[in-house]
């Protein structure tokens, strides 16, 4: 089977904070249609790449481009609605989970905000639930929800199970490779090398902020090497 075409194309990107590279010449696609699981040790730069994609960051030098267009020629909120970041730490922005799902979608009807919910693993009828009552786990997965809501094209996600218990961290996994399987874009930044095996189409190896290895998840011996 062909690769996917590449929905990110990243050229030389560099990203400098004081003296500092965080990011080192970073050259490669990320393929759509797939989940490509950034992988390696604390302070790699993964995050720091995840976030470049929908312009929560600049690099210093260097390009990136989103479906063949460099990515300081879309409109910042129109690219935010194309390409979704969850991050690690779950944000709630209203009192009701059927309110915060609206968040991006105000049109969004109860069967489809029910939808979702279950979509992420959690109860349909939380729909009209507090907010403020959310386990971390719970609030991950309406941030989750949240974003999907809007039909992104791609899925960033920042350590999206690292506060979920194995049940619901599974639940979210089937998501992703559900949306994988639909069509989606999946970035995950994980630490969890079990998950990334069970869901990764590819990967890209980071360490010190250069790209040290890159291809199918299969191939991966920083995959194989930590069992």
């Amino acid at each position: 089977m062909p690769a996917a075409a590449p929905i990110f194309t990243l050229d030389h990107v560099t990203v400098e904070r004081g003296s500092k590279a965080l990011l080192h010449a970073i050259s490669t696609e990320i393929p759509g249609a797939a989940c490509t699981a950034l992988l390696g040790p604390s302070g790699a730069g993964k995050s720091t790449l995840l976030r470049l994609l929908n312009q929560l960051g600049e690099p210093t030098s260097g390009s990136v481009r989103f479906r063949g267009r460099p990515l300081t020629s879309w409109d910042v909120l129109a690219l935010r609605r194309r390409v979704g970041l969850v991050g690690q730490q779950p944000v709630l922005l209203t009192g009701r989970i059927r309110d915060e799902l609206r968040v991006g979608r105000t049109d969004l009807e109860d069967d489809r905000a029910r939808t979702l919910l279950e979509q992420v693993g959690l109860y349909a009828g939380m729909l009209g639930h507090a907010t403020a009552g959310l386990s971390g786990g719970e609030a991950q997965r309406v941030c989750l929800a949240r974003t999907l809501a809007v039909e992104p094209e791609v899925l960033l996600l920042d350590e999206p199970t690292s506060a979920l218990d194995t049940a619901s961290a599974q639940a979210v996994e089937r998501t992703i490779r559900n949306l994988v399987d639909s069509g989606l874009a999946v970035v995950l930044v994980s630490h969890n090398l079990s998950q990334a095996r069970r869901i990764a189409d590819q990967v890209r190896v980071l360490r010190a902020g250069r790209l040290v290895d890159s291809g199918p998840a299969d191939r991966i011996a920083y995959l194989k090497e930590r069992v």
